[in-house]
């Protein structure tokens, strides 16, 4: 079972690595860039009985080591 993690900054939360490279796109002259975020992106192979059983494992990775839920949010996909 293959699982996709997506990790983002929470609203809110300010992103000065994405400030900086919307201002080197800027820069670079694509202008039309009017806002920018720099998140995470995890792709993980399971071997899981189920895919609840999946969802659940996935959530404690979350909790636990992949995403710190104080300033980050995260979304999970299995396919």
């Amino acid at each position: 079972m293959k699982a996709k993690v997506y990790i983002t900054l929470k609203k809110g939360v300010l992103d000065p690595q994405g400030k900086a490279v919307a201002n080197a796109l800027e820069s670079m002259g694509y202008n039309e860039v009017k806002g920018l975020r720099i998140g995470k992106f995890i792709e993980i192979e399971l071997d899981s009985a189920s895919k609840k059983d999946a969802e659940k494992r996935l959530k404690e990775m979350c909790e636990k080591l992949l995403a710190n839920t104080v300033v980050e949010d995260y979304r999970v996909e299995i396919e």
